[in-house]
C-alpha cells in the first residue's frame, strides 16, 4: 500500500520542515514501514551542515527511520491520532553519508511491543547500501 504526504500528514503529526518523508511504499499496521526521502539540495539544514560538502544530519536520518516506524505503529486503529515519541536509541550506527540526490530507503520493523512501548530495528540505505542502523524505542503517547 503506497502513501502519499497527505495520507501520510493524516497518520503523523509532523509537518513541514520536519516531515521527513516523501512517501510510504509499503506497510502493515503495527509490524513494519517503508518509507523514502528524496533529499534534495534545497533542503534548509544544507545551508549550515556543511556549506562547503553537504551532508544530511545523521540525527535527521535516524528521525527519519523514526517517523517510518511511527506510520506503522500509528496507523493500527488504536493509536490513530496519537503521538510516538522517542524513548531511546540504541545499537545506532553510521556507516555512509547521505548527499543532496539521494533516495534514501527507510525501513522500520517493530520486533517488540508492551503496552504503549515498543522497539523498531531501523535501517537507512542509498542505492543498497546502509548508511545508518539503529534500534528506536518508542512510546505511545
Amino acid at each position: 500500500m503506497r502513501l502519499g504526504i497527505k495520507e501520510i500528514e493524516e497518520i503523523l503529526p509532523h509537518r513541514h520542515p520536519f516531515l521527513l518523508i516523501d512517501y510510504i511504499e509499503d506497510y502493515e499496521p503495527g509490524v513494519s514501514a517503508v518509507g523514502y526521502k528524496c533529499v534534495s539540495f534545497r533542503e534548509e539544514f544544507f545551508q549550515g551542515h556543511f556549506p562547503q560538502e553537504p551532508v544530511m544530519p545523521g540525527v535527521l536520518t535516524i528521525e527519519a527511520l523514526a517517523q517510518v516506524g511511527a506510520v506503522a505503529i500509528l496507523s493500527l486503529e488504536e493509536n490513530k491520532g496519537k503521538i510516538a515519541f522517542f524513548g531511546g536509541i540504541n545499537k545506532c550506527k553510521f556507516r555512509g553519508k547521505v548527499i543532496p540526490g539521494d533516495k534514501v530507503r527507510l525501513e522500520t520493523k517493530i520486533i517488540k511491543r508492551k503496552g504503549p512501548v515498543g522497539v523498531g530495528e531501523a535501517t537507512a540505505s542509498v542505492d543498497g547500501k546502509v548508511v545508518a542502523s539503529a534500534e528506536l524505542t518508542f512510546m505511545i503517547g
